[in-house]
């Protein structure tokens, strides 16, 4: 039996779907920044009421372990780095965030 694209295409998302896996795609992460609101404190490039990303990424890019210390910080909160104003906890800013999702907004703010 010969198969056409979509045929075949949906053959493989049914058996993968069927043996519990799925490949998904990447999260966007401007998407993730308008998701949980992080430009209400953040800018890409001057500091607002909360350090913009290029002087995030400048100041942490090479310091080891400095993504898993930003990833708990957004998905938690914490105190103030940077001036007086503190991360606040994901709740407030547009609900949970996965450490997935944590992970790619790090990755792309350090990449700025």
């Amino acid at each position: 039996m010969k198969l056409n694209r979509p045929a075949l295409a949906g053959a493989i998302a049914a058996l993968l779907l069927s043996r519990g896996t799925c490949v998904l795609a990447a999260p966007d992460p401007e998407a993730l920044v308008d998701q949980h609101h992080c430009m209400f404190c953040h800018t890409v490039e001057s500091p607002f009421l909360a350090p913009s990303f290029q002087q995030i990424a400048q100041r942490y890019r090479d310091v080891p372990n400095a993504s898993t210390m930003l990833e708990q910080k957004l998905r938690l909160g914490g105190r103030a780095h940077w001036g007086d104003t503190a991360m606040p906890l994901a709740a407030e800013r547009g609900g949970p965030i996965s450490r997935e999702d944590t992970h790619t907004l790090v990755q792309w703010v350090l990449s700025h």
